[in-house]
């Protein structure tokens, strides 16, 4: 299964950088066996009042969430999360949020995350953290 991070949905609407938008948009369409994290749902639908100026609007980025639930599964927080972020942050000094989305995506299954925001960890506890958005 695969995630995405936050980042990765916002690009696929952000105009301002075209290669990043087509590069989101190429991936959420390959992504068949997605898992949408709820805390990436959340921040995604939070982020995107800074797309307004664009014609994106929170109106849209609800029906954008939607759009993506006909095809992935959300997932959601279950009692251990805490300690799993715990675990996450004293092993890799992660900053919370960061740690929070890569517990979510460990513990629903995900065999990959794809995120800017992890360039110093390719692969944690067996999951390969890969950033679309880098140039081979």
């Amino acid at each position: 299964m695969n995630a995405v991070d936050t980042n990765v949905l916002i690009y696929a609407w952000d105009p301002r950088d075209p290669v990043k938008q087509q590069t989101a948009n190429d991936l959420l369409d390959a992504i068949t066996d997605g898992i949408l994290l709820w805390q990436v749902a959340i921040e995604f639908l939070a982020a995107s009042r800074k797309l307004v100026p664009f014609g994106f609007n929170l109106t849209a980025a609800f029906d954008e969430i939607r759009d993506t639930l006909t095809v992935w599964k959300l997932v959601t927080p279950n009692e251990n999360i805490l300690d799993s972020v715990e675990d996450l942050i004293a092993r890799f000094s992660l900053a919370f949020w960061d740690a929070l989305v890569i517990a979510g995506s460990l513990e629903a299954g995900a065999d990959r995350l794809y995120s800017e925001d992890f360039t110093g960890y390719p692969n944690i506890d067996g999951m390969d953290i890969i950033n679309p958005f880098a140039t081979p």
